[in-house]
């Protein structure tokens, strides 16, 4: 404590305040009395170096508090039910460790996270790298007729264009989970939507001999993000039409109320079984109907965008009768 500059100013300055007193006492007063003025003042000194003292004892043990937490350890509770600055300070540092601790802990998620996407990105490019090396070594040989060469031709171009997917719609996927999308809130018709989204779809429909039912009221609005909510429905309905027969038949509706909007597309497809429910929106994530070239990133997007806009989905399914894929939209998020 005595290391300090203004303890020692402090303890000078009392010193010469109790020898004034000291010298006055014993001008005007008896010896007596001054003796009596310098012992309380020797006293009083005493009692402030003990309070001082004791305070800084407990300062430095505030500072040890920080040099563990600094460490690493959050795990200290300083707090205590007394008033006073060093309380309110002891419950500064303590809310302080608890948010540095949650933060650590965010932290190590997102690590666990990040290598884990790391992953699964690696392990979704490795199929077809390895498939596009193994073409191209064989097209370098003269030898090869050109019925084969253009077959690995297109064979290396799918590839491509599947891998141009993976990475587009991971980027998208990252931008949402960074938070550096700004989704609009506009007024979008719910028939304009459906209209841009059934469009990509027609083609490879009508190559399955599908038929398509929409169904709803031409005035149902919601206030959302237009292109990213096509982007969602998009990637739900291609679900619908990969995992449906030839043949078959996708049902799109949609309706309006007080309280939210509701776009539900449903199939007669091979459905989903109840083990598979609980997890078709991870990302990654391959059912026991998945396709081959089923990567299982398109309904994770697609639940990514709508919850992104407070909105909400829910599916449910039968196996060997089809599913339904319902989306509400809310008025207000309370």
């Amino acid at each position: 404590m005595l290391r300090n500059r203004e303890i020692l100013f402090l303890i000078l300055f009392l010193s010469f305040i109790s020898l004034f007193g000291f010298v006055i006492a014993s001008l005007f007063a008896s010896m007596e009395t001054a003796a009596f003025v310098l012992g309380v003042s020797i006293l009083l000194i005493g009692c402030t170096l003990f309070f001082t003292r004791w305070r800084y004892r407990e300062i430095e043990k505030l500072s040890g508090y920080l040099r563990q937490i600094s460490s690493g350890d959050y795990t200290l509770d300083v707090r205590d039910n007394y008033e006073g600055e060093l309380s309110i300070l002891k419950s500064d540092i303590y809310k302080v460790t608890r948010k540095l601790a949650e933060h650590g802990s965010l932290l190590q998620h997102d690590k666990a996270k990040l290598t884990n996407a790391i992953s699964d990105i690696s392990h979704q490019l490795k199929t077809p790298l390895t498939s596009m090396m193994v073409m191209v070594d064989l097209l370098q040989d003269n030898r090869l007729d050109e019925t084969k060469r253009a077959e690995f031709t297109r064979n290396i171009q799918v590839q491509l264009e599947r891998m141009e997917w993976l990475v587009s719609s991971l980027l998208k996927l990252s931008k949402i989970d960074a938070g550096t999308i700004a989704f609009k809130k506009e007024t979008v018709l719910v028939p304009d939507l459906v209209r841009r989204v059934v469009g990509p779809l027609v083609v490879p429909m009508e190559i399955k001999m599908q038929s398509l039912h929409v169904e709803g009221d031409a005035n149902a609005t919601f206030i959302g993000d237009f292109n990213w909510t096509a982007e969602a429905l998009i990637n739900i309905l291609k679900n619908c039409v990969e995992h449906t027969g030839d043949g078959g038949n996708i049902y799109i509706a949609y309706s309006e109320n007080a309280l939210f909007t509701e776009i539900s597309i449903r199939d007669n497809g091979k459905g989903i079984s109840k083990e598979d429910l609980p997890y078709i929106f991870k990302r990654f994530y391959k059912g026991k109907n998945a396709s081959e070239d089923s990567v299982g990133i398109g309904l994770a997007m697609a639940y990514s965008i709508i919850t992104s806009q407070q909105g909400d989905i829910e599916v449910s399914s039968e196996p060997g009768i089809g599913s339904l894929f319902q989306l509400k939209f809310y008025k207000q998020v309370i």
